[in-house]
């Protein structure tokens, strides 16, 4: 099945905003109907047509009386209009006066002046008399004054009467042109107030309505752009995808896929390459221990075991460290008061060794957290190991368990400057360079809280030393007041 290629975003814009423009012409166009329907208007053109029929249709007889000639238009007219009437008279004051004239109109010349060329005759709303049309026409039989209506009476109308009617005039020179350089301001800013309705309806349902297709048409996009914020190391092999993204950034997204495929492969390369020579490392360094343990004992043995040894660890940390991006078993539901207890027994006689006095401070019931047990052993081993090798070997260290899921580790050495919080956990940094360790073991311990939803921070305040706690995820049940079938107890 060929694949649907992705609509430009341009033309996906401009076509919908087309398609909205024209919606909104129609709607304006559909509403004014629907009000006409609803009004069922009858314009009062039939007056006028009325007019000109008769006006074509004026005569003289051999007297010289008005009569009205039997006209196509006429015809028409009364077939149209069944009430139609009219009273024409010209200037010498003779008259014609056809149809049943209502009253208010039948005194003959109704008391028009003759100079009154067209004129629309009303009377108040509440009045049921018909309205006319005075009209001052040249005809067959000279100029005549025409007045006439195709109704009787208001009640006669099916809805409201309506007149459309513009005329405009203005300043005029002797010659009696109109001087458009005077009335141009006027006549424009008319005709703006006639398409103001028009252009306010359009614009403001333009700036409504297009943020929302624009937002729509982006969606792809937006959706693209959110998928790319969830990529970390972690998750490095997603690809973005291009489904829905316009035709204009497609290439950028396949351009930012690739390079999220060249980073994932060279990311892998380094990590096999770290894995392969931390594993190459062990095999030398075994026989370099045994060899080692082979010689005299004396200060430079000494110092050579102890080297070794920490080569040794070094080699056991990149391997650690590398393991992190595997699935290292599952999660279990551990008391952390208890597993702490039992790391805390394993290392007090080290402690003691090294000079420091060491205390365990328990929370005062269990603390279940949900984690990998060997992994956050080693991440409390590797924060045990720091204190005991930077806590000045004197003091107490401490191992504390709250009620929050935190643990902290205390020691009363020289402690670490404020500005070296966050350095201390970058990968092979040490805080003093001539000390042992890699300074891989705080970078290590934080990665393990880190993928088990936790941290590990440096906290600051009054006291002497160092304090550093790693922070856990409490066990949350999906089933209020459950209990899991069994917390680990021990590590």
């Amino acid at each position: 099945m060929k694949k649907r290629r992705p609509t430009s975003l341009q033309w996906q814009l401009v076509r919908k905003l087309i398609l909205l423009q024209a919606a909104t012409l129609f709607a304006f166009v559909g509403l004014i109907w629907f009000v006409l329907f609803l009004l069922e208007p009858r314009l009062l053109s039939d007056n006028e047509t009325a007019v000109e029929a008769v006006a074509g249709a004026v005569s003289r007889d051999v007297s010289g009386n008005l009569i009205l000639r039997d006209t196509d238009d006429m015809r028409a007219a009364r077939q149209n209009y069944p009430n139609l009437w009219l009273v024409v008279r010209d200037q010498a004051g003779k008259t014609l006066q056809q149809g049943n004239v209502p009253d208010a109109y039948n005194d003959g010349h109704v008391g028009l002046p003759w100079a009154l060329d067209y004129a629309f005759l009303r009377f108040p709303m509440h009045d049921l008399r018909p309205d006319a049309i005075l009209a001052n026409r040249p005809t067959d039989a000279g100029r005549v004054q025409i007045l006439t209506s195709t109704i009787l009476s208001r009640m006669e109308t099916n809805g409201v009467d309506v007149t459309f009617q513009l005329s405009l005039d203005g300043t005029r020179d002797a010659s009696g042109q109109i001087d458009w350089m005077k009335i141009g301001p006027t006549v424009a800013l008319i005709i703006v107030a006639f398409l103001a309705p028009f252009f306010i309806v359009m614009g403001g349902t333009t700036l409504v309505v297009t943020p929302t297709v624009v937002r729509r048409a982006l969606a792809g996009l937006v959706a693209t752009a959110r998928q790319a914020g969830r990529i970390d190391i972690d998750n490095r092999g997603v690809q973005l995808p291009t489904a829905n993204v316009p035709t204009e950034i497609e290439p950028m997204v396949q351009a930012f896929n690739n390079a999220l495929s060249r980073l994932g492969q060279g990311y892998d390369q380094r990590n096999r390459f770290l894995t392969d020579a931390a594993h190459e490392l062990r095999t030398p360094i075994a026989i370099l221990r045994t060899r080692a343990e082979l010689l005299r004992e004396d200060p430079e043995s000494a110092r050579l075991l102890k080297d070794i040894e920490r080569l040794s660890h070094l080699a056991q940390q990149l391997l650690d460290r590398q393991v992190l991006d595997q699935s290292a078993g599952a999660r279990e539901v551990v008391d952390l008061v208890e597993f702490a207890r039992h790391l805390a027994a394993d290392f007090a006689p080290l402690a003691l060794a090294a000079g420091y006095d060491f205390s365990f401070e328990p929370a005062a019931s269990s603390v279940l957290v949900n984690i990998q047990p060997s992994q956050i052993q080693q991440a409390v081993t590797n924060l045990l190991r720091n204190a005991i090798d930077h806590g000045g070997g004197e003091g107490i260290v401490s191992v504390v368990v709250d009620a929050r899921g935190g643990l902290e580790i205390h020691d009363e050495g020289p402690g670490i400057p404020d500005d070296e919080h966050e350095r201390v956990f970058q990968p092979f940094y040490r805080l003093r360079p001539r000390n042992s360790g890699a300074g891989l073991g705080l970078n290590l311990a934080r990665e393990i809280a880190r993928l088990h939803g936790g941290g590990v921070e440096i906290l600051v305040g009054p006291w002497r030393g160092a304090r550093i706690r790693l922070q856990l995820p409490l066990w949350q049940s999906t089933t209020p007041g459950a209990k899991p079938d069994a917390a680990r107890q021990v590590s």
